[in-house]
């Protein structure tokens, strides 16, 4: 497989620092990493940071955790026993580890800069003779150090690659880790005129309609952002609303609806939409960028399990909380911040959720359930389970609904998306999230 382009660096001892306390963060506390670094909590020391540092704080986190098996590997031949009480010292090491091996990053650059948190570092400190030798060390070893490493093994729990392998077999397994490993392209759903603003853009246009290309400094500076030609959307999570059919004039729920992209697709298409999240700051988000789009919904702030509309609707797209190992290759970190335990927890709240929205159905409804999880229990078991409950008929997905997309409808008509699926020859063009989406309708 053809390795992703190395993302650009710069020395600086603050963005290291950042990258630290963020990996920290997430390993350490289970912190989700788009937490940590929202632009709406102004005080952390992230966000503090210039814009060009925050990219590279977040570049060195992300890819440490893309490749965080082989950065353990790595030093794990690096030190004959890892030290106590060393503070934040692995951690360091980790993110140094990362620069040197996979980003472009010149060594002494990296191991001075780690020097000089291992420096400030009240525990860690009292090792920097070790800190100083594994990684002058590693970056002489850096080009034989993973010779021969099985990387889309190492760099996958093992909880996951035991689920994977029973759902989806050795093979395609194999296919999804290694998709993870490769940094994905940026996605757009665009109101019109995909051909225009993928020429525009410098991007391709998907069997989806999806424009996509490799991304490069800030979204909100690429043409059409600003006057709201288009909306940042995977291929994958762009299907379930066109999957409601012609929603004009309808009466529609977006349910977990944040960060929106979904609820814009469904205005767009000129239905009535009320979107739904238990999240206040993430509909902020969402009732912004539908003001830049110039789309109009109905906002609501509540918890599923306890709200109640005022009336029933034609349609209802259910995008439910889930694991979201669909998403590793956008999201690192949730593959280790993720247990196999959670699976269990979510489903049981997803199947109350499916409750209440067909409850909200008229007669004929539409219900769209879809999750961004690869495991069946939160998708494919959702569904059959919501059957055998409501009596709910089943509304199989035609290939041409979605362009005809190879490889993801399933014989029971259901979409199941994977990272490996829709190939291309560069790698960073290639790929989707992984999503369950089925249709069901109410009797």
């Amino acid at each position: 497989m053809a390795q992703p382009q190395k993302p650009k660096s710069a020395t600086g001892l603050a963005s290291r620092q950042a990258a630290t306390g963020l990996l920290i963060a997430v390993l350490d506390t289970r912190q989700a990493l788009d937490g940590l670094i929202d632009p709406s909590d102004g005080g952390t020391a992230f966000n503090r940071l210039s814009d060009r540092d925050r990219r590279l704080a977040r570049a060195i986190v992300s890819t440490t955790l893309r490749h965080f098996g082989e950065i353990e590997a790595a030093l794990d031949r690096m030190l004959d026993r890892r030290p106590r009480k060393a503070g934040a010292l692995i951690r360091i090491l980790q993110i140094a580890a990362a620069q040197i091996l996979f980003m472009d990053v010149a060594d002494h650059a990296a191991v001075s800069t780690a020097m000089d948190q291992v420096t400030a570092d009240h525990d860690g400190r009292h090792f920097k003779g070790l800190a100083n030798a594994v990684l002058r060390r590693l970056a002489r070893e850096k080009d034989t150090v993973l010779v021969g490493a099985d990387a889309p093994r190492l760099d996958t729990p093992d909880w996951l690659w035991t689920r994977w392998i029973k759902s989806y077999g050795e093979e395609t397994t194999r296919a999804i880790a290694a998709a993870h490993l490769v940094e994905p392209s940026l996605d757009l759903t665009v109101k019109e005129d995909a051909a225009g603003w993928a020429e525009k853009l410098g991007g391709i246009v998907l069997p989806s309609g999806t424009v996509r290309l490799v991304p490069t400094g800030r979204v909100a500076d690429l043409p059409g952002y600003a006057e709201g030609a288009w909306w940042v959307q995977d291929a994958a999570a762009a299907l379930p609303a066109r999957l409601l059919g012609d929603v004009a004039g309808k009466r529609v729920a977006d349910l977990c609806a944040a960060p929106g992209g979904k609820t814009a697709t469904l205005a767009h298409a000129g239905a009535s939409v009320t979107a739904v999240d238990i999240s206040a700051p993430r509909l902020e988000r969402l009732s912004a960028n539908l003001k830049r789009l110039g789309l109009s919904a109905d906002v609501v702030v509540a918890d599923l399990l306890a709200w109640q509309p005022s009336e029933p609707f034609d349609a209802i797209l259910l995008d439910a909380p889930c694991t979201a190992t669909g998403t590793i290759r956008r999201h690192p970190d949730t593959a280790w911040l993720k247990q196999s335990a959670d699976v269990k927890s979510i489903a049981v709240r997803q199947a109350g959720m499916i409750d209440r929205a067909v409850s909200w159905l008229k007669p004929g409804g539409t219900l769209v359930y879809c999750t961004c999880s690869l495991e069946p229990q939160e998708g494919e078991d959702q569904a059959a389970a919501a059957i055998a409950r409501h009596g709910l008929k089943p509304s199989p997905i035609a290939a041409d609904e979605i362009g005809g997309i190879a490889g993801v409808v399933t014989e029971a008509g259901y979409l199941r998306t994977l990272p490996c699926h829709l190939p291309d020859p560069n790698p960073r063009l290639a790929g989707l999230d992984g999503f369950f989406i089925g249709r069901l309708i109410k009797p």
